[in-house]
């Protein structure tokens, strides 16, 4: 009893003198136009490099990390290599100590990527962006052999990777062919492509935690699609000017995050009314990745910059709506994976 009344005191003395406990969340983030990864941390107020990690292994050209993942137990970190000779490839590094531990050749310009809290296998999108405009492909991937299981053909230019909640479909978004592609992760097989509407050049695909709903980055018509995924239509167009190119919807599924790549700004939006809570801008331009926290708190922001203007992280706090701190980065800061938090 006496233990826990000095508890108590001790805990009301240190909110009085401002000593507050916080989390510190952890994450990767690529740079594509110099061929590093960084690991990040943010500690409630600021933002620090821990490391930078430089990957790819042809030294007389830009190699281009684009996307990242981190394996659900937190062990492997992963990145998608878009160029290669011809092909480009997705490298598994360890977090104990960022050092390379597998290597896998896929297709072109592999991209985007998602884990399945299901099966365990790894989703890359093969982007395509330099060859000819034809169907291009999801690779899948033992992430422990480090073998491609499989490759499932979708449309042209897909990009974006996202699993619904239970990890047994997939989902991706063609940039070319206006279209949702919903993949069973189970057999590795299109269930159905859902059309977007010409010239809605979808960039990215984020699914509901809690509903059959997914929200689509409708880059070319400065909207984001809501898709009831049961019905497999569009229910809704919400305006979203300035390119949205990337989403997070939050954990609990009451916020929405674009990043909205033609504005340097990232719109926030409350998903029970639809409507942009508000427009945050950037540190830099061309606002590119958003990841969100586990506990809601934060969305983690990347930005490219322009020419040789180094990219940016950003962290914006979703209770209060505002940009709360920022960190230079490398040449052109892209993808993001958040890793872990802790006390």
């Amino acid at each position: 009893m006496m233990r826990m009344l000095t508890i108590v005191v001790l805990t009301a003395l240190l909110w009085e003198t401002g000593v507050v406990f916080s989390q510190t969340y952890t994450m990767y983030v690529a740079n594509e136009s110099d061929d590093t990864v960084m690991l990040i941390q943010f500690d409630g107020k600021e933002l620090s490099v821990i490391e930078t990690i430089t990957v790819g292994s042809i030294h007389t050209e830009i190699e281009g990390p684009h996307g990242l993942a981190v394996d659900p137990d937190g062990s492997h970190w992963f990145v998608s290599i878009a160029h290669g000779q011809p092909f480009g490839k997705v490298v598994r590094y360890s977090t104990a100590n960022n050092r390379p531990t597998g290597t896998v050749t896929l297709g072109m310009f592999p991209a985007s990527m998602a884990i399945s809290s299901h099966t365990g296998l790894l989703y890359v999108i093969n982007f395509n962006l330099h060859g000819n405009p034809e169907p291009s492909s999801v690779s899948v991937i033992d992430p422990d052999a480090m073998l491609e299981v499989g490759r499932i053909t979708t449309g042209i230019m897909p990009h974006g990777s996202a699993f619904g909640p239970d990890g047994t479909r997939h989902y991706s978004v063609a940039m070319m062919n206006d279209a949702l592609f919903e993949l069973d992760a189970l057999n590795l097989s299109v269930i159905r492509n859902i059309p977007l509407g010409e010239g809605a050049k979808p960039t990215w695909v984020a699914i509901h935690p809690n509903e059959p709903l997914a929200y689509v980055a409708a880059n070319g018509a400065d909207q984001i699609l809501i898709v009831d995924m049961e019905a497999g239509i569009i229910t809704e167009r919400l305006n979203a000017p300035g390119a949205p190119y990337n989403l997070s919807v939050s954990p609990d599924g009451k916020t929405l995050v674009a990043t909205l790549k033609g504005a340097q700004a990232v719109s926030i939006i409350d998903l029970s009314t639809g409507a942009e809570r508000v427009r945050v801008p950037s540190s830099q331009p061309v606002t590119h990745g958003v990841i969100i926290a586990p506990d809601n708190q934060y969305a983690f922001i990347t930005s490219e910059g322009i020419g040789a203007t180094p990219g940016a992280i950003d962290v914006i706090d979703l209770t209060t709506a505002t940009r709360i701190a920022s960190l230079q980065a490398g040449q052109q800061t892209g993808g993001i994976a958040f890793w872990k938090m802790n006390d």
